[in-house]
């Protein structure tokens, strides 16, 4: 049985336009082409540290002819990418900090379900660490990903500034 939500998705208007778009994103994160795997922040807390994105996967990605032919299972490693963009984009675009965040480490990852093209795979996230020094930063985030009300991977990772 998969844990409870992060926050509750029903108190969030889905289909209202993003506080981010990909442009946005782009302008804080540097991934490009296929590696770019978040398209959108539908809202955020910087006070409870809580963040809301998603990715829409296609058919068009660069792993759905080879991952799985026949039929395209987004591979779970892209999952934990594309959480770790957005830790990354919250990072730098909420809190201000300067510098690319990379990604560090996962410290937990279970993947529950699948996620198909034609999908939109929900990002919550909420930092649970985050430490500021000097010269560097260091974040830890748990990231559920949800598709159709099903949550699909939960994942604790981490990053710094790089």
């Amino acid at each position: 049985m998969p844990p409870p939500l992060l926050f509750e998705l029903s108190q969030i208007d889905l289909k209202a336009r993003p506080v981010f778009d990909r442009e946005a994103i782009d302008e804080i994160n540097p991934q490009r082409f296929e590696m770019q795997q978040l398209d959108g922040i539908l809202w955020y807390d910087k006070d409870k540290r809580l963040i809301l994105g998603y990715k829409d996967v296609t058919e068009d990605e660069f792993w759905a002819r080879g991952h799985i032919p026949g039929r395209p299972l987004m591979p779970g490693v892209i999952m934990v990418e594309a959480a770790a963009q957005l830790s990354s984009f919250f990072t730098r675009q909420i809190y201000e900090e300067k510098g690319f965040i990379g990604f560090a480490g996962i410290d937990t990852a279970k993947f529950r379900s699948i996620v198909e093209p034609g999908q939109r795979l929900y990002l919550l996230g909420h930092i649970t660490k985050y430490k500021h020094r000097r010269n560097s930063t260091h974040v830890t985030i748990s990231v559920q990903g949800v598709v159709d009300d099903t949550m699909v991977f939960e994942a604790v990772i981490s990053g710094m500034q790089v």
